[in-house]
């Protein structure tokens, strides 16, 4: 495959009355998805859309949103996937950037939409006509653009070319096995990539669509019993909230994988997983950058041979290479470190699902990649002798505390095994005699409680007492992204130490 569009026509093809979609009573299968997708492709040629124009998408999930990202393939167009959270002037911003010929919309977007100055196409499949001619591009143009959140800086939109979809979606399956068995739960945010591989991948072999339009933890519950959810994708604060459902671990599941990615997850957390939804844990680590997948927590054959308890080391890791990645953990000169588990370097990357670079900005592409053409991740990392990383920290967000260097990440794990801690994050803040002082947020559990000082003496009698937290902010909801991770960038902002 080396177009998006050939997923869809292909299991069309192949399977025409497979379940492809289904959102509530809503079934459709891949012959009808085929030919609603055309139909778009077709009203997208008649708005005035051409090959390489770019076509904005403003979507909760859906089987719309389904139908557009194949629909823009079809009609040559570049996708552009907008954060459903962001504000007007944000989306305006990016729709500018991007140079967006057209925006499509569901219902619930169609009223914001009017406002960003631009045509919009409300996708409604009542009026949607079906069938048509597909006009396709080639494999290294663009298909999509995904904007970075912005949160250090002006966003930038990561190109991302056929080849890139087309081959991570193909490697995607042969990781993890996927089958037309499948059933996917579009949970997590379909204009992030933690959800949006799957949109082509579960496609490719004629698995079902399920579709959550916005994430409640209860509700995500119960999509996946009454659809018989067999694997899905969702960020580390969702797992979190679904587990500490009351109603979470009487339930039952027909999940065969669950995957965590987008953050990293404490092991406190994966225990829960495992323990509430009784299936396999893969720990998942990408960027939009690469498509998502650097990385898989799945075990080698001599890994699965250990007990099921020093099994969930490993799982808990990062992972070991994604198929077709060639992954590198090294110093600031870019020469490998010790493979020893326990010196840290920058993970850089390279490889056919690595974006050729940002959208009409040459200076911060020619700034991503090394000497080399490795892609610098800004990610540290560990790495073993069986190849496995393990991520210590975003470079930006390392506290220097005394000359001490801490990783935010260790810290927030020693918080989660906390039975009042729901969820945190750890970070500096600037200190006269420190430097930065480690400063931690937390939100706790529903009707538990803790002070500030039990949970820096949790932490003191763990790890160095340098590395504990000097102060906690306690708040009923950590910020987050509009892909659900917690945004450490908001919480730097000052605020009073309680």
């Amino acid at each position: 495959m080396v177009n998006v569009w050939d997923f869809l026509a292909a299991t069309a093809q192949r399977t025409p009355t497979a379940i492809a979609l289904r959102h509530g009573d809503r079934s459709i299968d891949y012959a009808t998805a085929r030919d609603l997708a055309l139909g778009l492709a077709t009203r997208l040629r008649a708005r005035g859309v051409m090959a390489g124009d770019r076509v904005g998408c403003l979507m909760h999930n859906g089987v719309e949103h389904y139908l557009a990202c194949f629909a823009a393939a079809a009609a040559g167009a570049i996708l552009v996937s907008l954060n459903t959270r962001l504000a007007t002037a944000e989306l305006r911003t990016i729709l500018s950037h991007s140079g967006a010929a057209l925006l499509l919309c569901d219902a619930a977007h169609q009223d914001g939409a009017a406002e960003l100055c631009i045509g919009v196409l409300a996708v409604d499949l009542a009026t949607t006509p079906t069938g048509g001619t597909p006009q396709l591009a080639d494999a290294d143009q663009p298909a999509q653009l995904y904007y970075t959140s912005g949160t250090t800086g002006r966003p930038k939109g990561v190109v991302l070319t056929h080849r890139n979809v087309c081959t991570h979606a193909l490697a995607a399956i042969e990781e993890l096995g996927l089958a037309a068995t499948d059933r996917w739960a579009h949970i997590a945010p379909m204009f992030h990539l933690a959800d949006a591989w799957a949109t082509f991948a579960i496609t490719a072999v004629a698995g079902v669509h399920s579709f959550l339009p916005q994430f409640a933890p209860a509700a995500a519950l119960d999509l996946l019993v009454a659809e018989r959810i067999t694997i899905t994708n969702l960020v580390p604060t969702m797992l979190n909230l679904m587990v500490a459902e009351p109603s979470a671990a009487t339930r039952d599941y027909a999940l065969r994988v669950m995957l965590s990615g987008g953050a990293p997850i404490a092991p406190e957390v994966v225990r829960r997983i495992l323990a509430t939804f009784g299936c396999d844990y893969v720990q998942t680590y990408g960027m939009t950058e690469t498509s998502p997948y650097l990385t898989l927590s799945l075990l080698l054959p001599e890994l699965r041979a250990l007990p099921l308890a020093e099994q969930l080391h490993w799982k808990c890791k990062t992972g070991r290479p994604f198929r077709g990645v060639e992954l590198r953990v090294t110093d600031d000169r870019g020469a490998p470190i010790a493979a020893d588990g326990v010196a840290v370097g920058e993970i850089r990357v390279r490889g056919a699902t690595v974006t050729p670079g940002y959208w009409q900005d040459p200076a911060a592409t020619a700034a991503a990649f090394d000497e080399h053409g490795f892609l610098c991740t800004g990610d540290l990392a560990t790495i073993d002798a069986y190849g496995y990383v393990d991520i210590v920290d975003r470079k930006k967000d390392v506290v220097k505390t005394g000359g001490e260097l801490v990783y935010s990440i260790e810290v927030e794990n020693v918080l989660y095994a906390h039975p009042a801690v729901l969820e945190c994050a750890v970070f500096g803040v600037p200190d006269e005699l420190w430097g930065e002082r480690v400063t931690a947020a937390v939100a706790l559990r529903p009707d538990a409680t803790a002070t500030a000082a039990e949970l820096i003496a949790f932490c003191r009698e763990r790890i160095a007492h340098y590395k504990a937290p000097k102060a906690v902010r306690f708040l009923e909801r950590l910020p987050r992204t509009g892909s659900g991770k917690i945004q450490k960038g908001a919480l730097r902002q000052p605020t009073r130490d309680q």
